[in-house]
């Protein structure tokens, strides 16, 4: 990339789910079309998983037939402006007893809004028109899948709430059925990105899923753009009890051994003892800060990316900086590299 390309502002897509996609995103879009700052973002996109089947998105799934819209949601959510009205009525849930209970208006929306239109990707465009959401954002897959999982002790578990309940140590995941079809505006995004982002978030029901499907990870492979895991915070109880940040590289590539990351970044602080004893009790703990590794080809970026509150959180703002920074590092030295 030349230095006249730099400055037109970077196209960047993040990849994941849950709540560590949409946390990303909320730091991110503050950069979005900032032509005042050194580091901006002139396109942000989001490739979200769409497997899961619990809760209110499981709900909706079973009786429309439609693609779960929880995880899409958040990320509307947090790619809007925080204030408005609209945003919060996205976030509101129902209470009670009744057959609302537990339903998201936002998910009611977008239910709602695919039934009117009979496209899940066209609802989710038009949604995010309507919160004026600052990104793009894409199912990985207009396919109707699910999670199987396969584990240690020969049981078959189906469905993401499920394969987490189970509390198991999974040997083999894949979805169902394995041939999906990917959202070619997904893929699209991605080739032409600058940076692409992997993580945070749920290791086997977050990330995994969008790698999982037909030419994703085979496009993440070949496009140009610097590549960038980005690590959890905390084990998940049901998924990586145990792993250290080499066990979740060693996770992703087993199956998407095409990637090849350019850079990792990395919490540096430590939990406080009172947090570490209450996600203890869930069988949770932090990611070994001091993981090696071993791979001089993959620089580490170790920052204190820790929200403040009880809640062991990434800090958006600060996560979205150092996701930029390096990046520009990263263009800089392509940039000196072509000109060599």
């Amino acid at each position: 990339m030349t230095n006249t390309e730099r400055k037109r502002g970077l196209k960047l897509v993040a990849i994941g789910g849950g709540t560590g996609l949409s946390s990303l995103l909320a730091g991110l879009k503050s950069f979005v079309g900032k032509h005042d700052q050194d580091i901006r973002l002139d396109s942000l996109s989001a490739i979200v998983t769409v497997s899961d089947d619990g809760g209110s998105s499981g709900r909706l799934r079973e009786e429309l037939q439609i693609l779960p819209p929880g995880d899409i949601r958040n990320c509307m959510i947090a790619l809007s402006e925080d204030s408005t009205l609209l945003s919060r009525l996205f976030r509101y849930r129902f209470g009670g007893s009744g057959d609302l209970a537990g339903h998201s208006f936002g998910n009611l929306f977008l239910a709602a809004l695919t039934e009117v239109t009979g496209d899940f990707a066209e609802a989710v465009r038009l949604s995010s028109e309507v919160l004026a959401s600052k990104g793009h954002i894409y199912p990985a897959t207009i396919t109707d899948v699910r999670l199987v999982a396969e584990l240690d002790d020969g049981r078959e578990v189906l469905g993401e709430s499920q394969i987490t309940a189970a509390r198991g140590t999974i040997r083999r995941l894949r979805l169902e059925p394995e041939q999906c079809l990917p959202l070619p505006l997904a893929l699209t995004a991605i080739y032409d990105a600058d940076v692409i982002t992997v993580g945070p978030g749920s290791l086997y029901t977050s990330i995994l899923p969008n790698l999982l499907i037909s030419k994703v990870a085979q496009t993440i492979a070949g496009a140009r753009g610097m590549k960038i895991f980005i690590a959890n915070l905390m084990t998940q109880p049901g998924e990586t009890d145990g792993y250290d940040l080499r066990q979740h590289l060693d996770t992703v590539k087993k199956y998407a051994p095409q990637i090849k990351f350019d850079a990792v970044i990395v919490n540096n602080r430590s939990i406080n003892a009172e947090q570490a004893h209450i996600y203890a009790a869930d069988g949770a703990r932090q990611v070994d800060l001091d993981s090696n590794l071993d791979d001089p080809g993959i620089p580490v970026i170790r920052a204190d990316l820790l929200d403040e509150g009880d809640m062991v959180r990434h800090n958006s703002a600060r996560l979205a900086r150092v996701v930029l920074t390096c990046t520009e590092s990263f263009c800089r030295d392509q940039a000196e590299l072509a000109v060599v």
